[in-house]
């Protein structure tokens, strides 16, 4: 939009006429206060000036508009029937205007002038927005370049962790081995076993993050029984954790359309959670339904909680559940496969807590192929 200032009514009407006649947006003022008032309201893309007026001239108008930051891109054209000579033209200059243009004003060299001035501001606020994405891409850049080192130290450890177990417990079975304790042998070898398998879980989740990224991961879809999975992932989990209670609510026998291994592998990935982020509890529920065509399934324990701010990062790449008195192993990316694999099915996966009051996750899918689309 332009600003026209001039204190002469006959001025501004008729250049006003003009340029609304060549499909410019057009504001007036009558005075350099009502001007600057003006400017603080609106965005102005140039502003035509008249230099000469009265109480306030065009000269203190343009210095008072430079202190102006939301004035600091807009365009200054002074005009000016009196004061031309050449010392008035190069305050005009020192004052903040971009031009000077004496009266009478041959309105061609004015119209082309403006045009000038817009194609200028257009192309100025084009390579603003570039400069703006170009800095959010390099920002962008810089944190998931701090997130990959993060990642890679964090999964150095926690594969150095079950390895460095399984070793010492080699070197201890060795040695019961030695004095023919079986006892000890076997417990050793239990533990050993244990640690082995943490260290097949986490390679299991580096592979599957992989194939995500590269877009690889396959999907076995076919129906199945949503129920019997759950009861093997029950018992299974059940068998490793025999001292924490699973109670399972609800029941359904339909077959549903899905990968049964993808799916056992996110509800192993909530039961997995609710036991590490429940620390001091031995109980946890799981529901499973069918509704509306969807399947919901959901595990709630009684543990630590997740905050509302976190909830809304939970299922991103890398992010890792912490607080000041807890540290819980993992690589951070067990649920956003998860997230992936649900969104694969075409279904909705989410998360309900409360700090100290425990979390449900749960998610849907529909239990029907979908028809392909003709």
């Amino acid at each position: 939009m332009i600003l026209i200032v001039d204190d002469r009514p006959e001025n501004l009407i008729s250049l006003q006429k003009v340029l609304q006649a060549h499909n410019f947006e057009v504001d007036t003022a009558s005075s350099g206060e009502e001007a600057l008032k003006k400017v603080l309201k609106n965005n102005y893309v140039l502003i035509i000036l008249d230099v000469q007026m009265p109480e306030m001239d065009g000269f203190e108008v343009a210095e008072a508009l430079s202190g102006f930051s939301k004035a600091k891109d807009t365009a200054i054209i002074f005009l000016s029937a009196v004061n031309t000579d050449l010392k008035f033209i190069t305050k005009g200059y020192l004052s903040g205007g971009l031009d000077y243009i004496t009266k009478p004003v041959d309105i061609n060299v004015l119209l082309l002038k403006i045009k000038t001035f817009y194609r200028i501001y257009e192309q100025s606020r084009k390579l603003n927005e570039v400069q703006e994405k170009l800095l959010e891409e390099i920002e962008f850049r810089k944190h998931a370049e701090h997130k990959k080192d993060e990642f890679i130290s964090i999964a150095s450890h926690e594969l150095k962790t079950p390895l460095t177990s399984v070793k010492g417990y080699i070197q201890l079975l060795q040695r019961s081995i030695d004095k023919d304790d079986k006892e000890k042998a076997k417990s050793h070898l239990d533990k050993a076993s244990i640690q082995l398998e943490k260290l097949n879980s986490l390679i299991v989740d580096l592979l599957d993050i992989s194939k995500i990224e590269s877009g690889k991961l396959k999907f076995n879809m076919q129906y199945f029984c949503a129920n019997d999975m759950l009861v093997n992932a029950i018992e299974m989990m059940q068998q490793s954790n025999p001292d924490f209670k699973i109670i399972k609510s609800g029941e359904t026998h339909e077959m549903i359309y899905g990968d049964e291994t993808r799916l056992e592998q996110v509800v192993i990935n909530f039961i997995t959670n609710a036991i590490k982020y429940a620390p001091g509890t031995n109980q946890m529920n799981i529901n499973i339904n069918i509704e509306h065509d969807q399947l919901y399934l959901s595990v709630k324990d009684f543990g630590i909680g997740i905050s509302e701010e976190q909830q809304e990062k939970i299922f991103d790449k890398f992010y890792r559940v912490e607080d000041n008195s807890n540290h819980f192993n993992g690589l951070g990316i067990g649920l956003f496969i998860c997230s992936e694999i649900i969104a694969r099915h075409g279904g909705t996966i989410g998360v309900k807590s409360k700090l100290n009051l425990g979390s449900e996750f749960y998610f849907t899918i529909p239990i029907h192929e979908k028809s392909p689309q003709v």
